[in-house]
């Protein structure tokens, strides 16, 4: 197939090329994406005009294609935040320490639990509450500070998030951006998450296993001791305690957990098809799950007042905070983005203005296209690529700001390398987010872990390294056979 690349083509190579590049020295790409998006506009149209109608109409694009990412956020961290008041959410957690009985089980106990919290919530605002409740419990049970963060790390920053099957905000990136089904991307990636989290936390705990103490050794009480610090978690621990003593907090403390259990049964069971459970298609899983989060958050409100605020104001205040969280976690993303999504002649056409059956320029697919022949016919190659280029993009310590472009480079390599392109992107969603999302790069929220367990984060993203590496290339290799 003969690609005509034209000047537009170079510019969005090199544009291209100038966010990689920044990524790999740990910059923002806000810029390089928004005047690559200028340029390519102004040379494609031959009018500043039209260039400068790109910039904003990209930006739209991308905000009316995502804002259904900003809305399931907002309802969740709505929701906690409306727990807080009432202490439910840390009730919820408080009885599984008495489950930590020996540093060892301390270790999986607290995996199980990060998990379970981030798949919902998200591991950045989950982290407090962990870190305040969970972890001084695991390292009373024998566990060393350093195994409890890595535990939470992996669980939540690794994992559950690199999956987000529940809220779906990266499959949704991911598939947008390569052009495939999100159900397929996020079914992928899910599958790929628990492989990875699974060799990760296998190869962490025989790294560990050799420093954990049996309760009641005398230097559990020096591990404690790093525990004491920031005052801001024996704020947490005292409003905790103070908040706990609300009437409401026990039954929201068993309805929460019990409403997020009864949504992963019903989606499990709609993934399977039995008896009357339809699957759900497009967004419709994350629709339910935040019809959910509504419905409780409504109930919680109704629960407590501040002074003279009424459940109307109460309700109101959580939804703020829940957009604030939503657009300062995901705001970046929507330049970057658009830049992505301009590469793709699904998208081209309304950010440059085209209308009408005229044909609409694929920039992205086309530059694929050309290096056809030098691209090795090798689906292994192929997936280990991608997921090298998800690591670049991590290196900026976001996990979810490259997804645009592993997304769109797997729509456009997927029958050059002969792998699906629903699998390339779940791979290269795998690399972004493990790295970026806070597992081995220390400028990322694996910070507020290393925090919250008295630990430096540069050992901590070292302790990482070698286990989450292992777990993405095994993998990586085992999807390519797969699938």
């Amino acid at each position: 197939m003969n690609v005509v690349l034209t000047g537009s083509h170079w510019i969005y190579a090199l544009a291209t090329l100038v966010v990689i590049v920044t990524m790999l020295f740990r910059r923002g790409v806000v810029i390089p994406t928004l005047v690559g998006t200028l340029l390519v506009g102004w040379i494609y149209s031959g009018s500043l005009v039209k260039g400068l109608q790109a910039i904003f109409n990209a930006n739209l694009t991308a905000a009316k294609e995502l804002f259904s990412i900003f809305l399931i956020i907002t309802f969740m961290v709505a929701l906690l935040d409306a727990l807080k008041v009432i202490g439910a959410d840390r009730r919820m957690i408080q009885p599984i320490g008495k489950f930590m009985t020996n540093g060892h089980v301390a270790f999986f106990v607290l995996i199980g639990i990060t998990y379970f919290i981030s798949l919902f919530f998200w591991p950045t605002p989950a982290v407090p509450l962990i870190g305040a409740l969970l972890i001084p419990a695991a390292v009373r049970a024998g566990l060393p500070t350093m195994g409890a963060a890595v535990a939470v790390a992996i669980a939540g920053q690794g994992m559950a998030l690199s999956s987000d099957y529940v809220m779906q905000v990266a499959p949704m990136l991911s598939a947008k951006a390569a052009g495939v089904d999100k159900a397929l991307v996020a079914d992928r990636g899910m599958i790929l998450s628990l492989i990875t989290g699974a060799l990760s936390i296998g190869l962490a705990y025989v790294f560990l296993r050799k420093g954990i103490k049996k309760p009641g050794d005398a230097s559990i009480e020096l591990e404690l001791a790093k525990l004491e610090g920031p005052e801001d978690v024996k704020k947490e621990v005292a409003a905790a305690a103070e908040s706990a003593e609300n009437k409401w907090s026990k039954l929201f403390a068993v309805l929460v957990p019990l409403a997020m259990l009864l949504v992963i049964v019903y989606m499990v069971l709609s993934k399977v098809g039995k008896g009357s459970f339809g699957g759900f298609e497009g967004g419709d899983g994350a629709a339910f799950i935040g019809g959910v989060a509504i419905l409780l958050l409504i109930f919680a409100s109704f629960t407590h007042r501040k002074g003279s605020t009424s459940v109307l104001d109460n309700i109101a205040d959580h939804m703020v905070n829940g957009f604030v969280f939503a657009f300062k976690a995901m705001g970046p993303v929507i330049p970057i983005a658009g830049f992505f999504f301009l590469g793709s002649s699904d998208f081209s056409g309304s950010i440059l203005g085209i209308s009408g059956d005229a044909a609409k320029p694929a920039f992205l697919f086309d530059l694929v296209q050309s290096i056809q022949h030098a691209i090795p016919q090798n689906g292994f190659l192929g997936a280990l690529g991608i997921l090298l280029v998800g690591i670049i993009t991590g290196l900026d310590g976001s996990g979810f700001s490259g997804l645009p472009l592993t997304g769109g480079l797997s729509g456009a390599m997927g029958a050059s390398v002969g792998v699906d392109p629903a699998t390339l992107a779940a791979i290269g969603q795998m690399g972004a987010v493990w790295t970026g999302g806070g597992t081995i790069v220390a400028w990322s929220s694996l910070v507020a872990v290393a925090g919250f367990s008295g630990v430096n984060v540069i050992d901590l993203a070292r302790k990482n390294m070698i286990p989450v590496i292992a777990g993405l290339v095994i993998s990586t290799i085992l999807a390519v056979i797969i699938w």
